[in-house]
């Protein structure tokens, strides 16, 4: 057996593979950006060939580059953009429409459909998730409804679906394998994550015909074989993006959290195995399965956090590249009254409103690119303290900490707001790449490479601790007028 992980981390923007050691090192990297699509307004597409291509590109790039031949690999794991929605043809390999993506809008009013039959406390309570468009079932429904409106080729099994990760295990494998693990089918709004199966009551509801859906394993366990030259390299760990993020930092037991700085900002607690029923906004989810047990966590999203900075360099022109933002941010002292809600396809929790629109108020004439830049990475912080709210509430823990990870993470002025703003230290890990780093631990438990929990906790390392020097009622003065702001933009798009 090999002593390398190599660990596919697919993402809304980029497809990226890294190659780990035993002892964590990353010996190489490579990634490869992902075209948007946006047909219509709070429409979001990805071309599944892409999705596919750009990751074996790099997959192979991150071979070549570390020298190492297949035979020295012991494991793949995967990592992948969630609730991202797949149908493709099951003789041809082809998409028969492109991936919809966790951010599309598109089918709001199927689920406002769902909600006037009165399977809103239905979907609640078997699927821990809120009944919104950001899931897949609705996505999945929509592109039936286009491509296989009777549903003929869907019932007699011509077509399948899956989100991203098994998308790409089903191209790895040759088409041999359909399966998803635990922790992306508990996104879908389709899977009873209390029984551990898919819920008919819902695919009633959205005539989903079952043979199209995959095959549901455990987060970590040899699941089928890539085949890279010779090799049948065996793929052994999965988990959606934030589930593999909470892995990776180490996050195994009940109370334990963490918040990824990425396209959006995902806040997870690990709640052991005993679901937590929240009151105030947040998602129930599997954070993870391993040898017969299932691992819950409870979950805020805000759809928006690091692609705002995206925004304001490709579509406002306002930065030539995004490592502009931080020292833009910091050139002033403050945003001079301007908030800018990123609500671009919505709110996420605590809020879970389809129809918000992102808003930027209190401009002024004095009003400069700098402030605006501010009031964007400022509002990145905002969004994170709701959801840290909306879990302690729920919970009736304070977090003593925040880990950090995630792209956005490496921005010193958003994680000194952070910490500021949350009144609490944010601790940023020395490997950041803790998305790629759950899916190589959960791989590398499944093969042997590490023996334990206990023994990956040893590896946890911290870089930086951002410490609060906020006066309270500063930062209390700043969230009266971040609430205020966001209220602007509530039920914008409501027909």
């Amino acid at each position: 057996m090999g002593n390398y992980i190599l660990t596919l981390d697919q993402g809304t923007t980029s497809s990226r593979a890294i190659l780990f050691d035993r002892e964590q090192n990353i010996l190489a990297l490579a990634q490869r950006e992902l075209k948007q699509i946006y047909p219509q307004e709070g429409w979001v597409e990805h071309d599944p060939i892409e999705i596919w291509s750009s990751q074996y590109a790099v997959m192979m790039e991150v071979i070549a580059q570390s020298g190492t031949s297949p035979e020295d690999i012991s494991a793949i794991g995967l990592a992948n953009q969630r609730e991202t929605t797949v149908v493709w043809d099951k003789a041809t390999g082809l998409p028969v429409y492109n991936a919809i993506c966790w951010q599309c809008r598109r089918t709001a009013d199927i689920v406002d459909k769902l909600r006037v039959d009165g399977l809103e406390n239905h979907i609640r309570k078997t699927t821990g998730l809120i009944s919104d468009a950001y899931f897949s079932a609705t996505k999945l429904k929509w592109i039936l409804d286009k491509v296989d409106p009777t549903r003929k080729r869907a019932k007699k099994g011509e077509l399948l679906f899956g989100t991203v990760d098994c998308w790409l295990v089903w191209k790895l494998t040759g088409g041999r394998v359909h399966v998803t693990d635990a922790t992306n089918a508990s996104r879908t709004m389709l899977y009873d994550i209390y029984r551990g199966c898919w819920d008919d009551t819902l695919l009633k509801a959205l005539d989903i015909p079952d043979s199209m859906l995959p095959k549901v394993v455990e987060s970590s366990g040899i699941v089928g074989y890539a085949q890279i030259g010779n090799v049948q390299v065996p793929i052994a760990g999965m988990a959606g993006d934030q589930q593999a993020a909470l892995f990776g930092q180490t996050c195994f037991g009940p109370g334990e959290a963490k918040n990824t700085y990425g396209t959006g900002c995902f806040l997870l607690m690990n709640t052991g195995t005993t679901p937590c029923q929240s009151k105030n906004g947040l998602l129930t989810t599997i954070a993870m399965s391993r040898g017969g047990e299932v691992q819950y966590a409870l979950e805020g999203s805000a759809f928006t956090g690091g692609a705002v900075i995206q925004w304001l360099r490709d579509e406002l022109g306002l930065l030539s590249g995004s490592a502009q933002a931080e020292p833009l941010a910091a050139s002033v002292a403050d945003t001079g009254g301007v908030y800018l809600v990123p609500a671009f396809t919505g709110l996420g929790a605590p809020y879970w409103d389809m129809y918000a629109r992102g808003c930027l108020v209190g401009l002024t004439r004095g009003t400069g690119r700098a402030h605006i830049v501010r009031a964007a990475q400022e509002s990145i912080a905002y969004q994170v303290w709701d959801l840290v709210d909306a879990m302690e509430k729920d919970t009736g823990l304070s977090l003593s900490c925040l880990n950090a990870d995630g792209g956005a993470s490496r921005d010193g002025f958003l994680l000194q707001f952070q910490a500021d703003i949350l009144g609490k230290p944010v601790r940023r890990p020395v490997i950041r790449e803790t998305t790629a780093l759950g899916a190589a631990y959960l791989a590398g438990l499944a093969v042997g490479l590490w023996r334990d929990t206990d023994e990956l906790r040893r590896f946890w390392r911290e870089e930086t601790t951002f410490v609060p020097v906020m006066e309270s009622l500063r930062s209390r003065s700043l969230l009266a007028g971040w609430h205020k702001a966001v209220s602007r933009g509530l039920d914008w798009a409501q027909h």
